[in-house]
């Protein structure tokens, strides 16, 4: 059994370090543990602070990608190095490694596929009100999209098994947190959550400038990554009001030209229930369209996850 440890780094020389060292070297049932970065771009001493520790892998990206594009890159190495759990943990230290041991443990029992740390939000002293309330909330609709009881939707602290990550795809270059979520709810990958501790944060996060930043792009997240499994939903939803103001107006011009057909006054109501019926029908048809390019997409994504399995099983790097 082998576990890979990534962090994807951008510029995090003074905090880098504190999150190494802290690193477990030995868990029970793990045959192998070894440590990796993803270099983001970063423009100080980050990779020479691996390498004098001695990290495995380093992973370097020309230019500052992303988190979703380092998240991304860190998955295809680790699965060409053989990993068989994949642990995601940030580089700000705000997620104690020594818990590393109880993330993956539902793994290596083959009770789940996909480990979340739940920061348990309520009880972070940090947190204002306001943040703690959106935080609540997003988690509450990202559980909707993913049909999964998730209570921390962006957690960075993270186990994948080798078959979850054959299987999810991350979308996003802004994030992988609420795409790969959203993903394993839709495509039935087991999901566990674990209660752990947070530490405080050693400095504001450069993922995002603010808190309606960060609101804004993972809302962006949801809604496509939703669509891209449920379209017909989302289409429906949006027709399905001009179908009732449609019918409303269609209605009451039926009702007063039964009462007096002679007279064209209501004339106007026809014409507007018209305009609402036509965007309605609009709405369905591209619901009916885009449901039918997201079976098609399940059987790329089938065929894919059968691909990348063949690939890595010859690829690899040992």
């Amino acid at each position: 059994m082998k576990l890979i440890i990534q962090i994807p780094c951008y510029n995090e020389e003074k905090t880098l370090l504190s999150v190494l060292e802290e690193l477990p070297t030995q868990i029970d049932w793990v045959d192998e543990i070894e440590t990796m970065i993803i270099d983001d771009g970063s423009s100080d001493k980050t990779i020479e602070v691996a390498t004098k520790f001695g990290v495995d892998y380093i992973v370097k990206h020309i230019g500052n990608k992303g988190l979703g594009n380092s998240f991304k890159s860190g998955v295809h190495k680790a699965l060409l190095e053989g990993a068989d759990i994949l642990v995601n943990t940030d580089w700000d230290n705000q997620y104690p490694s020594k818990f590393i041991p109880d993330l993956i443990k539902p793994i290596l029992e083959g009770k789940a596929d996909f480990v979340m740390w739940n920061r348990q939000t309520k009880k972070i002293s940090h947190f204002s009100f306001l943040k703690k309330f959106f935080q609540w909330l997003g988690s509450a609709m990202v559980r909707y999209l993913s049909g999964t009881n998730i209570p921390d939707s962006v957690s960075g602290f993270r186990a994948y098994s080798k078959e979850a990550l054959l299987k999810l795809n991350v979308t996003s270059d802004f994030s992988y947190a609420v795409d790969t979520l959203i993903q394993a709810g839709r495509k039935r990958i087991k999901i566990v959550d674990v209660d752990i501790t947070t530490n405080k944060p050693t400095r504001p996060s450069r993922l995002f400038k603010n808190m309606w930043h960060h609101m804004y792009k993972t809302t962006q997240i949801m809604i496509r990554v939703y669509a891209m499994y449920n379209p017909m939903r989302i289409f429906f939803a949006l027709g399905t009001p001009f179908l009732v103001l449609g019918l409303l107006g269609l209605s009451r011009f039926m009702y007063f030209y039964m009462m007096n057909p002679v007279d064209t006054g209501k004339i106007q109501s026809l014409v507007i229930s018209g305009v609402f019926l036509m965007i309605a029908i609009q709405f369905y048809a591209l619901g009916i369209i885009w449901d039918l390019i997201a079976k098609n997409r399940r059987l790329i994504e089938d065929d894919l996850y059968l691909t990348k399995k063949q690939y890595y099983e010859k690829n690899k790097w040992y």
